[in-house]
């Protein structure tokens, strides 16, 4: 019983920075966008980059709940 509720806090956890900071990380390049639009072929793969290692530690916290 504990261990299955352990997995679900460390899932939620673990969704929730990650969650965050794809967020903020999409803002502030959408801001940017903003003030220089010819910047924006730059900023775009930055940007996913920057998701995908944000989105990767969700990831993991999700492998790591469910062991």
């Amino acid at each position: 019983m504990e261990i299955t509720i352990t997995g679900g806090i460390i899932a939620a956890l673990g969704g929730l920075g990650p969650g965050i900071g794809v967020g903020l990380i999409g803002a502030k390049a959408l801001e940017a966008i903003g003030r220089n639009p010819d910047a924006s072929g730059r900023i775009i793969p930055i940007m996913i980059v920057a998701m995908g290692f944000a989105e990767a530690i969700a990831i993991y916290s999700l492998v790591f709940a469910f062991l």
